[in-house]
């Protein structure tokens, strides 16, 4: 399944939409913003472990909570093997 195509459709899934539920009301912040002294709430399940498909990895995660301009900008750049440097509240690199 490498066809990013060919994966899609897991989202769909009952199993998916419980883990995202499950995730979302256990880490309802955006994990990221919270590094930053932020508190925005999280409304996308973003994968850790790139999965590219991999239906294990996929399912079991891991996974974090994100707002979505932080999964579209640094989820969506680390998926892609870029590295991402985040900034804590007081201006230093995590």
């Amino acid at each position: 399944m490498a066809n990013q195509d060919a994966w899609r459709p897991l989202y769909k899934t009952a199993q998916w939409q419980r883990i995202r539920e499950r995730q979302l009301s256990e880490q309802p912040l955006c994990e990221r913003c919270l590094a930053m002294e932020i508190v925005e709430p999280a409304t996308v399940v973003h994968h850790k472990v790139p999965h590219k498909g991999d239906r294990d990895i996929f399912f079991r995660g891991p996974f974090e909570s994100l707002c979505k301009p932080h999964h579209d900008s640094h989820g969506q750049l680390e998926d892609h093997g870029k590295t991402v440097v985040r900034f804590g509240a007081d201006g230093w690199p995590l």
